[in-house]
């Protein structure tokens, strides 16, 4: 009998476990708003930390918390150039220097081929 109630049922695709006498997790409800004026609510577990910024389920943007402030942005470190890596390694005499000879050999090959 016991294999007559799983012929033609997909094991393991659905689960035949009721929800009575179940937990569930504390949940909280948190809600957004995008700059386009679309609001939406976030489920998130109780514990969870709560994000100040999260995507737009509509258009894609960042949304804010309703009840919370635009984050500070983070101050970053100028991107460092070719030019400030090398100066780091050189100072402006030694590039001069390094300048002089290497137009010398250029100078130089010129001369031969011409």
């Amino acid at each position: 009998m016991a294999e007559r109630a799983l012929r033609g049922t997909r094991l393991g695709a659905t689960s035949y476990e009721n929800d009575r006498n179940t937990d569930l997790a504390p949940r909280q409800e948190v809600d957004y708003t995008c700059t386009k004026g679309h609001r939406f609510t976030v489920t998130l577990a109780a514990e969870a930390e709560v994000p100040m910024t999260w995507e737009c389920r509509n258009c894609g943007a960042t949304a804010l918390r309703v009840d919370g402030e635009l984050p500070q942005a983070k101050k970053g470190k100028p991107p460092r150039t070719h030019w400030d890596m090398l100066m780091e390694r050189r100072t402006l005499e030694d590039l001069e220097e390094v300048l002089a000879e290497r137009l010398a050999i250029l100078r130089a090959g010129r001369r031969k081929t011409a």
